[in-house]
């Protein structure tokens, strides 16, 4: 796919749930896994720079191969679910080697450059394995500590061409979590934490007479020396600070200043207490003692799982038992303090639907990790690049999310894993601060949502699911306010900031499905939202009609026999469409309000007998003129109804609908489908469609109604590449609802001009955002004319 068609903008992931998954490179590069991906995140531009796909489980491991001085790395392993170890040259576009042995999960993994530029891996899994990979000359001995669930910290060397255990070392309690090896010249520090809240530090130093030398620091160290040399191993020091179990630690990497290594002894820890702890001996004395702790405790979130640091000390991260990560950067205007720092967030399960603001502002996402969550695109004011970020987690849920519709720019419908619906208003310091962000004026966003009856602030109750409004005067004892030096200043908020204070209030609840939420719709006049549930009979697959206005149900539209899987409106509102697990579609159109006729009566409908698509329909969308639709389904065709000529120019489509595309075979399951909102050309009817797979991948193409001979109605005009494709299904695409990108069409270019060129240059791209199951929400710029 040539860069010019398609171009990522932003993805929004996070870490998986589970230790080992993240790595730092002295490069800079934060390497970490993100469903089945491998993620590369640069922490100074605030974005993913590149995604490495190979694996077809969950990735469980990450580890950067770290050289024998400071610089960067271009090698990274991963270990995953699916039992596979792969070896990644970061620089070669995702080039990778796969090491085939393990019978299953791999848990752990690690890796070291030896002469000649060979790689040295080391791997576990839950086969009850550790293999050593590619492996050097018998001169070479590699040392490997494995932490395990009898509470001590095994030591393995090599011999004979096999790993044998030189030693186990005890004290712990409870079982070991993580290990880590530093150089302190000729002698080795091994850090070993474990679940019983404690640290141990064991100095491994060689006898006398023993020629020794070191070259890597982490999970392994290789010495060059023979067989014979004989260690002693000392316990250094016990290090107690922690309350709960610690997951991980980290020594601080190596500083090499011409060629020498300038030792800086320092160790960082994580633990389940919600806390990192840095730790460093005490000059003069030599004691081990607390330099730094970041973090909270209490709270209604578990802790981390792991920690890092950046190659010269100034950030540390952690990543948490959500996904999350969490970054402290260490300031240095008066004096020493760490603050939390900006870094990448997204959801930590599978994302099942997305939607614009009417303005095409920002975007909102659920998922089955039970959050909603808001991003939008922040301006730097000193390098005008325009990077996305969550600004707002509006809904922090007790069951998963499936579906949300967006009523007006600061209010939305949710539904989830229950029966029940619940709407959002966004509160006043949201829309103040979202102000100061789009460079909007406040007034005319207040003005726009009634903001006479805005609460500040939105707080949950223990034990509670809905968020409650908080007005003036209660803000100071709950602490909801977007505190100035995040969202409205020049930064966006950190992750302990989304968790606490970003909460919108619910302002209504809805009841009438007799089942879990499954798919919403809005009509472009924000008066009615059509919801629907699952379903296995006639009687609970009604779709149900209701007002934005008063909130009551206005409607029930019985006509499907299984679960309705996507609705939408036409873009005038007079039409609803429908289509449903039992392969058919419905049409349903608004009457004249009059008291005699209900709202909306059936138009036109398939039968299972005489409906084209063979298996559940997936998704469906309008032309953005609303004289056709479109449909979606696993049996890998996509179909435009309506009708057979556009002379009549009427938006009307005629009461006996048929297809008036040829069928198109897209090659896998068409999970998500969508209109773009711009047509291709001017001077004649070309219209762009993107179609989501089950296997991840995004492909776009032209149609154009009329064509001869039949077939050629249909082009493909571009697809993702593997790095841009999502691993598992795409749940939703939503195209953003005007041209432009978002965060860039404000008429002026980088504070030059008068932003005539940049509005011409805007003109030509629009955004597409797609939702998968891979824990993802991914940004597309498409450029019109490369199409």
């Amino acid at each position: 796919m040539a860069a010019a068609v398609i171009e990522t903008c932003h993805v929004a992931c996070c870490a998986n749930r589970t230790p080992n998954v993240v790595s730092w490179g002295r490069g800079g590069t934060i390497a970490y896994g993100t469903c089945n991906s491998v993620a590369l995140y640069d922490p100074e531009e605030r974005r993913v720079v590149a995604l490495l796909n190979g694996h077809t489980s969950r990735v469980n491991a990450v580890q950067w191969v770290h050289r024998e001085d400071s610089a960067p790395e271009g090698h990274l392993v991963s270990g995953g679910s699916d039992n596979r170890l792969i070896l990644w040259e970061a620089q070669q576009d995702g080039k990778s080697v796969e090491c085939k042995g393990h019978t299953g999960p791999v848990c752990a993994a690690d890796a070291i450059y030896v002469e000649d530029s060979k790689i040295l891996v080391a791997s576990s899994a839950s086969d009850s394995t550790v293999k050593l990979w590619l492996c050097c000359d018998a001169k070479q001995v590699p040392i490997l500590a494995c932490g395990g669930d009898d509470s001590r910290v095994h030591l393995y060397v090599q011999a004979d061409g096999q790993l044998q255990r030189a030693m186990s070392l005890q004290g712990h309690e409870d079982w070991v979590r993580g290990v880590e090896w530093a150089s302190t010249g000729g002698e080795l520090l091994l850090a070993s934490c474990s679940q019983d809240s404690l640290i141990r530090v064991w100095r491994l130093c060689a006898k006398s007479g023993t020629d020794t030398h070191l070259f890597f620091l982490g999970f392994i160290c290789v010495l060059s020396t023979d067989k014979s040399s004989v260690y002693a191993v000392s316990l250094e020091t016990v290090l107690a600070g922690h309350e709960n179990w610690v997951y991980g630690v980290h020594w601080q990497p190596p500083l090499y200043q011409g060629g020498e290594l300038q030792q800086r002894l320092c160790l960082l820890s994580a633990s389940m207490d919600k806390t990192m702890i840095l730790w460093a001996p005490e000059e003069g004395s030599g004691v081990w003692i607390e330099k730094v702790r970041v973090g909270e405790v209490g709270g209604n979130t578990l802790g981390f799982y792991g920690c890092q640091m950046s190659a010269d000390g100034s950030m540390i991260l952690a990543h948490a038992f959500h996904g999350a990560l969490h970054l402290w950067c260490k300031d240095l205007d008066k004096e020493v303090r760490w603050r939390p720092g900006v870094v990448i967030s997204g959801h930590f399960n599978a994302v099942q639907d997305l939607s614009w603001d009417p303005e095409g502002e920002f975007i909102l996402s659920v998922g089955s990790d039970q959050t909603t969550r808001l991003f939008t695109p922040w301006r730097t004011q000193e390098s005008k690049k325009v990077t996305w970020h969550e600004i707002s987690r509006p809904q922090i849920h007790g069951y998963d999310m499936q579906c949300l519709a967006m009523i007006g720019r600061f209010q939305f419908v949710s539904g989830a894993d229950e029966k029940v619906l619940r709407v959002f208003q966004a509160p006043r310091n949201f829309v103040e601060n979202f102000a100061n962000i789009s460079g909007t004026s406040k007034e005319t966003l207040l003005t726009s949502c009634d903001s006479a009856d805005l609460p500040e602030g939105a707080s949950t109750p223990a034990l509670g699911l809905s968020n409650k409004a908080v007005f003036q005067g209660k803000i100071k004892k709950l602490h909801l306010l977007m505190t100035p030096g995040y969202v409205g200043s020049n930064q966006p908020p950190p992750e302990d900031h989304l968790l606490q204070n970003t909460l919108w209030p619910e302002v209504q609840k809805l009841y009438g499905h007799g089942f879990e939420m499954f798919c919403l719709a809005s009509d472009s006049s924000r008066t009615v939202v059509a919801s629907a549930c699952k379903a296995s009979k006639a009687e609970h697959a009604a779709v149900l009609l209701w007002s934005t206005t008063t909130w009551r149900q206005l409607q029930v539209l019985p006509c499907h026999t299984l679960t309705v899987t996507q609705m939408a409106f036409s873009p005038d509102a007079q039409l609803l469409l429908a289509v449903s697990r039992d392969r058919t579609w419905s049409l349903w159109r608004r009457n004249l309000p009059t008291p005699e006729k209900p709202l909306f009566s059936l138009y036109a409908h398939t039968e299972k007998d005489t409906a084209i698509h063979s298996r559940i329909i997936w998704s469906c969308d309008w032309s953005p003129d609303g004289k056709f639709f479109v449909t979606s389904s696993r049996d890998k065709k996509v179909i435009v109804w309506g009708p057979c000529s556009l002379d009549s120019g009427d938006p009307v489509l005629p009461p006996e609908i048929k297809p008036c595309s040829s069928i198109l075979d897209v090659g896998d399951s068409a999970t998500a489908i969508a209109f773009c909102p711009v047509l291709c050309s001017n001077d004649r009817f070309v219209y762009l469609l993107a179609v989501g797979l089950e296997c991840g991948r995004i492909r776009l193409y032209r149609w154009s109604p009329g064509s001869e001979p039949a077939g050629d109605d249909w082009s493909c005009c571009g697809e993702t590449d593997t790095s841009q494709s999502h691993t598992l299904a795409v749940k939703r695409l939503r195209w953003r609802p005007k041209t432009g990108r978002a965060g860039r069409g404000n008429g002026k270019k980088d504070g030059q001009g008068d932003g005539e060129s940049e509005i011409e240059e805007e003109s030509s791209w629009v955004q597409l955002a797609s939702a998968s199951a891979d824990h993802s929400v991914k940004i597309f710029n498409i450029n019109k004319r490369a199409l």
